[in-house]
């Protein structure tokens, strides 16, 4: 049985891997971890969990916090990973990282990204960062092996971006500088923490796009993109927060290289994910939308060509808590340990 340890168990990130270890036959929750609610069952911040998981919530000097484990999900912002994952893998655990601290292989990457956010751009364990794969098993599945300790979980808006362009881009369908990310996202996306921004009079009935000089996800999306046409790649990327809880909406565009078929791009999709069990594609008179994903570790996929632009648009679908988030980590967690990578993921959302 993998014993794993939840660091920011509080958090949205946090509960949302405990919701799903609760179902994983080959693992159980050792610990949780977090400097708030210190002594607290989870159940009581998170009531739907009574019953089901009434551990509490251990502070990280805690004796038990130190106690070995196969892995640990650090649900932590950014800068707190790099500060503990030389220390946990030296104790035998592998590491999952949900933040940008390990996306990035490089110091000089790394330092970019940490621009972008207005961190320090000096990594504080940057001999690490050429050990950690980019945990998107959708382009890194090879590389997600048992023999790797250190993942980067990837940002939640790249996921939908990079799953929505990868297939075109690998066929070089799209004309250079003309792909187009139009992303948006429910509330929970910020986080558990409260903040004027997210008080429910100021986000219902109200839509806004944020960050447009630049967000955080736009240079991982770029890396991947570009290291799959093995070219220096360009997005316009503009993030939306709505007013719905979870969930995100990309709409993707680019100009084709060629005259296109919806029926031959939805073609090209399906091949391309053929062997992909939580990535779902569909032709454009699917009525799908983010219901259909809700809850689940799926990306779902809607492929269509305007003839009349000769412009290509996909609609990807993504829950940001699960497929952007605590869902890929374990299924980041099963390749690492041999395991079949649906194991505790495979099962349909909630509808309505």
């Amino acid at each position: 049985m993998i014993r794993a340890k939840i660091i920011g168990a509080g958090g949205y990130g946090g509960v949302g891997m405990t919701e799903l270890l609760l179902g994983h036959p080959e693992a159980e929750i050792a610990c949780l971890v977090d400097v708030a609610d210190i002594g607290k069952p989870i159940s009581d911040i998170y009531l739907h969990l009574r019953g089901h998981c009434d551990m509490p919530i251990i502070d990280p000097s805690d004796p038990v916090a130190a106690e070995p484990v196969d892995v640990v999900f650090l649900a932590t912002p950014d800068g707190v990973g790099m500060k503990l994952a030389g220390n946990i893998l030296e104790s035998g655990a592998k590491v999952i990282d949900y933040s940008g601290d390990f996306r990035f292989n490089s110091r000089e990457s790394y330092a970019e990204y940490a621009r972008r956010i207005g961190r320090p751009v000096d990594h504080v364990s940057p001999d690490l960062l050429p050990t950690s794969v980019y945990g998107l098993a959708e382009l890194h599945r090879d590389d997600i092996t048992q023999d790797r300790r250190l993942v980067g979980n990837p940002g939640c808006f790249a996921v939908s971006c990079i799953l929505g362009l990868a297939p075109a881009v690998e066929q070089a369908l799209l004309e250079p500088g003309t792909m187009i990310c139009d992303c948006k996202t429910g509330v929970s996306g910020a986080g558990k923490k409260p903040a004027a921004a997210f008080h429910y009079p100021a986000r219902y009935q109200t839509m806004n796009a944020y960050r447009l000089s630049g967000h955080q996800h736009v240079c991982e999306i770029e890396r991947e993109l570009g290291l799959l046409c093995n070219a220096e790649t360009k997005i316009t990327f503009t993030a939306q927060v709505v007013p719905v809880c979870r969930g995100i909406m990309s709409t993707l565009y680019g100009k084709l290289t060629k005259d296109l078929t919806e029926d031959r791009l939805f073609e090209l999709y399906c091949n391309r994910y053929a062997d992909d069990a939580f990535v779902k594609v569909s032709r454009s008179d699917v009525a799908a939308s983010s219901s259909d994903v809700r809850g689940t570790n799926c990306c779902s996929l809607v492929v269509s060509v305007d003839p009349r632009t000769n412009i290509m648009r996909v609609v990807s679908y993504i829950d940001n808590l699960v497929k952007g988030q605590a869902g890929n980590a374990l299924q980041n967690m099963n390749l690492l340990f041999g395991l079949p990578e649906t194991m505790g993921l495979d099962r349909p959302g909630q509808y309505p």
